[in-house]
């Protein structure tokens, strides 16, 4: 089952995929994308960290996030990605702000393609972007444009898409 959580900032979008996969009853394998970068992000991340259960085993990839799910795709596992907006940054950007288009190809079709032959659990988090504004700059736009085209992607190959606002999630799909 491939599920998609959708939502802002502080949306509460996190806490409802780690309630679900509690609710899996299943080992869970927790995909963190970000990296600590500067110290707001290092306290985030921290944060995220003490939330979790101590049970759950972490995996920790900004890149390469089609082979972890490949690695690590278990009937007895539940896989929670979070999240990919920050692994979207990661692959589309490089540290200067220049676009790595072919990561970039290449990494969008390795997710597409393990998503397309996944058979157990996963939860993948998510910020939507869309509901603002267009960005007055050109790199904004186009991540914001390629989130949104991930984010329809991903929707037609999930199971379940869940809209979480306010902390109150609505079942999309």
């Amino acid at each position: 089952m491939i599920e998609l959580v959708l939502g802002g900032a502080r949306s509460g979008k996190s806490k409802y995929a780690e309630q679900q996969a509690i609710k899996s009853a299943k080992q869970v394998i927790y995909i963190a994308t970000a990296e600590a970068r500067d110290a707001e992000m290092k306290l985030r991340i921290d944060r995220h960290q003490q939330d979790r259960p101590q049970s759950w085993h972490t995996v920790e990839e900004p890149v390469f996030l089609a082979k972890v799910i490949n690695d690590h795709a278990q009937q007895n596992c539940c896989l929670l990605v979070d999240c990919l907006t920050l692994w979207l940054s990661n692959i589309l950007f490089d540290k200067k702000g220049g676009v790595q288009q072919t990561i970039f190809d290449n990494e969008t079709t390795a997710l597409f393609e393990s998503l397309s032959n996944f058979s157990g659990q996963i939860i993948l988090v998510s910020n939507e972007l869309g509901l603002g504004v267009i960005a007055m700059d050109k790199m904004t736009r186009r991540f914001v444009d390629e989130a949104g085209f991930l984010h329809q992607k991903i929707a037609a190959l999930s199971d379940k898409v869940v809209l979480v606002t306010a902390g109150l999630p609505q079942v999309l799909k």
